[in-house]
């Protein structure tokens, strides 16, 4: 029987997955140190041409069950979550995320790379080390002079293909600025700083200006990256990573024998698979809290209680409303005669609706101080001692998508939860914890905008029937109308209805936190695993708190960042 890829026995360096920041990290180090020989072994297919892959507007295919190239990891029944269960899914094929994604171009506020620098000890990773590295990724084809954006990098960044901008985002945009009269519209909504944050702006994206998909890229001479590799763990012998033990995935290639094999790294492993993937490698590895390993019957090489824990992601809450017909809609793909028309016109020029993403109009929304009473004593004192002297920091971000959802992502929540391995079997289902779980004036916008004729009943919150907060309007109200009134059972039906609809954006990190050992840290600020020589992590599991991004772009910081790190304990340089 033929085996999908020959692997040799040895190389210089082995990446255990190949996700975003693994593919950034290695194509670097593959150009600066052409002698050295690298290995990528990613347990997904590959995306290589993959028309599902190049055009943006398929993104949503990534989430059906049957997808191939994300993993779906279960969270049991919650009651903060009204008993049910969440469920997220993870980036598993060549490229990872960036390669599935919603291709949203969002960066994080500058005190948000500059606590993992100042609160957890992390010299060298804070806003002015990490903004150069994403302005190097990048070309932004938006406006090249722009301060904070990139000229000449491999990734591109623009609005999409020609004519991809939907009429209701453009709404939105108008109607938005003139409603919250003290957030007007900017060109620039991802500076990293204030100039940022309350103000309406078109979301830029991740896909060229040609309306292709801008993931990670990789290739070279010396670099292999290879699908279909599934990662058991990693081969440690005397304190020293020596290498991984793997077997060509069932998933991807269904006829190839599930034997286990082994490769050599001479230089370095480095584990990259991802927030949901690499705290399993470890454990199964013998790398994790003793208790938990022993519970799976894996011996304890080093006990490292913070393997899988503090798991961290962005909370997403929907409210759908209806559209005019008329207007250009996602949902409208579904009738064959249109997924053709925009088939057509995406072949003809990289336009239309596969050629962006639908989210575009879009605001950063920090309370304005006549507004923090409006949070509740609660969240206000919340306010006051999380975000008051970072005024970078939004609360949350709102934007309405092309299919007339408002769409609400919570920055920073507080909730915590955890991963770990259930039992040896790399094919087995992990414990998952999601420890998810918060009035919104996105409904103000949506009930003025021309394309507005209703609100879909049965998903918004139940009012009592005398409530005066309930929408009852099927066409769009004045811009001067009254705004809408809350109660306080108005405020229990919205907090319900939350717990009932509240899901994951798919951002997971935090699960090998870059932090001190006392602290519950996994890695140092070099990346190193604490208590194994040669062995680093690089992926979004290292990061030590959250960021209010969508968080491609904190994978390619860090990908960017490792690259230097490694390449200056191996004696190259990056350009």
């Amino acid at each position: 029987m033929s085996l999908p890829h020959f692997i040799d026995a040895e190389y210089d360096i082995v990446f255990a997955g190949g996700g975003t920041a693994a593919c950034v990290t290695a194509s670097r180090l593959a150009e600066a140190g052409p002698d050295l020989r690298i290995l990528v072994l990613e347990s997904g297919p590959t995306t290589k041409d993959k028309l599902e892959h190049i055009q943006p507007g398929r993104y949503l295919s990534h989430l059906a069950p049957t997808s191939q190239t994300a993993q779906f990891y279960t969270s049991p029944p919650s009651e903060h979550l009204a008993g049910r269960s969440v469920v997220v899914a993870s980036g598993r094929c060549i490229g990872g995320g960036s390669s599935i994604n919603f291709a949203l171009y969002n960066r994080p506020a500058a005190s948000d790379f500059d606590a993992w620098e100042t609160e957890f000890g992390n010299p060298g990773w804070s806003a002015k080390d990490l903004i150069p590295l994403l302005q190097k990724a990048e070309t932004y084809e938006i406006d090249t002079r722009k301060p904070t954006h990139g000229r000449e990098g491999p990734l591109k960044v623009s609005y999409g293909g020609p004519g991809s901008i939907l009429g209701i985002s453009k709404q939105i945009l108008d109607i938005g600025p003139k409603l919250e009269k003290d957030r007007p519209f900017h060109d620039e909504g991802n500076g990293f700083g204030t100039e940022s944050v309350n103000v309406f702006y078109l979301m830029p994206k991740w896909i060229s200006s040609d309306g292709r998909r801008s993931d990670v890229a990789v290739g070279s001479q010396n670099l292999s990256v290879l699908d279909g590799c599934l990662v058991n763990r990693i081969i440690i012998e005397d304190g020293v990573a020596t290498g991984v033990e793997y077997c060509f995935d069932r998933r991807v290639y269904p006829s190839s024998p599930q034997n286990l094999r082994t490769v050599r790294g001479k230089k370095l492993v480095v584990v990259s698979a991802g927030a949901m993937g690499s705290p399993l490698i470890l454990e199964r590895s013998g790398i994790g809290s003793k208790d938990r390993l022993e519970q799976a019957g894996i011996p304890v090489v080093v006990d490292l209680p913070g393997v899988g824990s503090d798991y961290q992601d962005h909370s997403f809450y929907i409210l759908p409303f209806i559209a005019d017909p008329a207007e250009a809609t996602f949902e409208a793909m579904s009738q064959p005669e249109e997924w053709i028309k925009s088939q057509q016109q995406w072949e003809k020029d990289g336009g239309g609706r596969l050629g962006g993403n639908g989210v575009d109009g879009v605001i950063k929304m920090r309370p304005l101080p006549h507004e923090i009473e409006e949070l509740g004593p609660e969240l206000a004192a919340h306010f006051n001692e999380v975000y008051a002297d970072k005024p970078d920091k939004p609360l949350f971000w709102l934007c309405a998508s092309a299919s007339l959802r408002l769409c609400i992502f919570l920055g920073y929540p507080e909730s915590r939860g955890s991963l770990h391995i259930a039992s040896a079997d790399p094919y087995a289902a992990p414990d998952f914890d999601s420890g998810f779980l918060t009035k919104s004036k996105g409904r103000e916008i949506m009930r003025r905008l021309p394309a507005f004729r209703g609100a879909v009943d049965s998903l918004h919150p139940q009012f009592a029937p005398d409530s005066l907060a309930a929408v009852k309007e099927t066409l769009p109200v004045p811009l001067d109308a009254p705004k809408i009134t809350y109660s306080a059972a108005d405020d229990d039906a919205i907090d319900q209805n939350i717990r009932e609809r509240m899901q994951t954006t798919w951002h997971s990190l935090g699960t090998c936190a870059m932090k001190p050992l006392s602290e519950g840290g996994v890695v140092d600020s070099q990346l190193n695993v604490y208590g194994v020589k040669c062995l680093k992590i690089v992926d979004l599991s290292i990061a030590p708190s959250n960021v209010n991004s969508n968080t491609a772009s904190a994978a390619i910081a860090i990908g960017e960042k490792a690259a230097l790190i490694i390449a200056n304990e191996l004696g190259i340089a990056v350009v």
